[in-house]
């Protein structure tokens, strides 16, 4: 078990892989990386390091600013699984809202009313501990959708749709290809 400490290091660490990841996912109609696809998630596959992992994008988004309705420009909006037997990674949710989060900021996410807490760096938000990973994917295993709730460096607020069909089918593919 990593420690929050140790955990943090690990998601630093891990931040690089998570872009280049990213990056891959954005192009998931021509990506060679690209093995499956169930409903609204696909899954991936990577080398060097051995890497698997369910993405989808987001259904519907909403940004508001002083309680407005605003129009913002966002890079990719990704809700992704990750899967890397070498750094011991099983099954940690990330998230990147397309822009850097507030410093201090939490991310919400509301399964079904069940809400949860993801801790943000730059781009990227993640749940505290592998045992709230779990949590959150036994969640959204048995969720319709997923909402994310976030604020910007420049305090725009954002509410982010993520369907979850497929979701399931997704995750189980990525864990079986890099187990």
């Amino acid at each position: 078990m990593i420690s929050g400490l140790g955990r943090m290091a690990t998601k630093v660490a891990l931040v690089a892989g998570l872009a280049m990841s990213a990056q891959v996912a954005t192009a998931q109609e021509s990506s060679t990386n690209r093995v499956n696809a169930m409903t609204d998630w696909s899954v991936f596959e990577g080398d060097n390091p051995r890497e698997c992992w369910a993405v989808t994008t987001y259904k519907e988004s909403v940004n508001t600013k002083d309680g407005r309705v605003v129009a913002v420009t966002r890079g990719e909006i990704l809700l992704m699984v990750f899967y890397r037997p070498q750094a011991g990674v099983n099954g940690q949710l990330a998230f990147t809202g397309g822009y850097p989060f507030a410093n201090g900021s939490t991310v919400t996410v509301d399964i079904s009313g069940n809400e949860y807490e993801l801790y943000t760096e730059g781009e990227w938000a993640w749940p505290a501990t592998p045992q709230d990973d779990a949590k959150i994917v036994t969640a959204m295993k048995r969720g319709a959708n997923a909402v994310l709730t976030a604020v910007s460096t420049r305090g725009t607020r954002t509410k982010d749709t993520f369907s979850l069909l497929g979701f399931t089918a997704a995750v189980d593919d990525a864990e079986k290809r890099c187990n």
